[in-house]
């Protein structure tokens, strides 16, 4: 099945909010190669810009399921979008324009039981990164640059370690990244003590200035994370154990983001993670916490174009 039409369904109710910055104007990266922000700039929130036209798809999976997708096309090297786990293939209203607007076919999915996607049988269901080459069999992607984010980000780590000649690049976004070595499982769950599993979900992933910032975008953030999960969702079994050794195999391209106000995944434990990768830079995005591809847009933006173009057509 598939249709065209110009946006997600939620996109169009995003209300245009003060500021109304230029995609790359915006600034707030520190580390890695970018430029840091001076002093004199300031953040201000960024409108959600209009949305290209895109195909949907219902992919089908393994054990009755299938995957919504849609899909900008084109020319260009494909890039996969891996949404949050409060999120789904409708959190990236400010990647899908800009991206295809630097020439990229832009890519997003909604997971098994996350919104417009069927879950299916737990029995019979693959891995969810079984089920992302599925889908890049169905859209007939040869080689793609991969991007994660949060609990998207342990998908790609799993992806990149069954199928690593199969991606040009590999992204990693505000995630912790599924590590199950013992002494990272300590430290994180240090860094989340009770009662934070409890906390609303807008404080546990969105950074303060975000939130007393841009209260638009909180609400339009919101509204999509509360139809993000469906009644037939399940934790698919994981492809890989994911450990430090682990991530020392891959020898793609790697880039880490996080925000620096990001709970979960602060400055300091992404560059403990970049430590046992062997081509990686690290970004932090000033003023964003658990998601800043959706709190610092442009920024992030920049990030990751001029991450995959230094890496078009394969590995530099």
């Amino acid at each position: 099945m598939k249709r065209n039409r110009t946006s997600p369904s939620a996109l169009s109710r995003r209300a245009v909010v003060g500021g109304a910055l230029a995609a790359f104007t915006a600034t707030g990266v520190a580390s890695g190669t970018a430029e840091a922000a001076s002093a004199e700039e300031t953040w201000e929130p960024v409108p959600i810009p209009e949305q290209v036209p895109v195909t949907e798809y219902q992919v089908p999976v393994s054990g009755g399921g299938s995957l919504w997708c849609w899909d900008t096309g084109g020319d260009g090297e494909a890039v996969i979008l891996l949404h949050p786990g409060s999120g789904s293939g409708e959190s990236w209203p400010y990647q899908q324009p800009v991206l295809a607007g630097a020439g990229m076919r832009v890519i997003g999915y909604s997971r098994r039981g996350a919104y417009n996607s069927v879950a299916g049988t737990k029995a019979e269901a693959d891995t969810a990164s079984g089920d992302l080459n599925t889908l890049a069999d169905h859209l007939g992607l040869e080689r793609f640059h991969l991007c994660g984010s949060a609990a998207g980000g342990p998908v790609s780590l799993e992806y990149a370690l069954s199928y690593e000649d199969r991606l040009h690049s590999l992204t990693v976004s505000g995630s912790i990244m599924g590590i199950m070595d013992t002494e990272y499982l300590e430290l994180t769950s240090a860094l989340q003590p009770d009662p934070f599993g409890d906390m609303p979900v807008d404080f546990k992933e969105l950074g303060p200035s975000y939130r007393g910032g841009d209260r638009d975008g909180v609400a339009a953030w919101l509204e999509i994370n509360s139809r993000a999960r469906t009644s037939d969702a399940f934790a698919q079994s994981p492809a890989h154990t994911i450990t430090w050794s682990a991530l020392e195999t891959l020898t793609l391209p790697v880039q880490l983001i996080t925000g620096d106000a990001d709970l979960y995944s602060p400055p300091s434990v992404m560059r403990l993670n970049a430590g046992h990768l062997h081509d990686v830079e690290t970004h932090v995005v000033r003023e964003a916490g658990h998601n800043p591809h959706w709190e610092q847009p442009a920024a992030w933006n920049r990030l990751l174009l001029h991450f995959v173009r230094r890496h078009h057509g394969g590995r530099s």
